[in-house]
């Protein structure tokens, strides 16, 4: 049997605006992997479902309110990170309230699927990209 480190779950949102894009997000200097572009969200607190995080989260990070009833999950990653074991859940989110603002990132961007593929991004978020561009019916870009 594999000993796996200790598991580290997160919650993701795909944010899809009305043309069709998705928000990323930039990771601030003096942060792990600072400078890549990833979906907004981040870890799930003790005792949290994984919808109730990803709402604290997107008001933390974004300034937006979101209701759990406009996210349906989508897919998920798995990934080692040093000592710690990820699990990234991703939600689609088409509704929300307020306009999305850069309140712990380096910047916000609305990207194309296209786009996405061009942006440097955590190992962990790569293997969602062929995942989201099927469920916005748009064909995986090969690299």
């Amino acid at each position: 049997m594999e000993i796996y480190p200790t598991l580290f779950p997160v919650v993701a949102a795909l944010l899809v605006d009305d043309t069709g894009r998705v928000l990323v997000q930039q990771r601030p200097q003096g942060t792990a992997m600072a400078g890549l572009w990833e979906f907004p969200g981040g870890k799930i607190e003790a005792g949290e479902s994984p919808e109730t995080a990803l709402v604290r989260e997107l008001a933390e990070e974004l300034g937006i309110t979101v209701l759990p009833d406009a996210c349906e999950p989508l897919t998920f990653a798995s990934a080692t990170l040093g000592q710690k074991h990820l699990i990234l859940l991703l939600f689609r989110c088409t509704a929300w309230q307020g306009e999305p603002r850069a309140l712990h990132a380096t910047a916000l961007r609305w990207a194309t699927v296209a786009e996405l593929y061009s942006l440097p991004m955590p190992p962990a978020d790569l293997p969602l990209l062929p995942i989201i561009a099927q469920s916005l019916g748009q064909k995986p870009v090969c690299s």
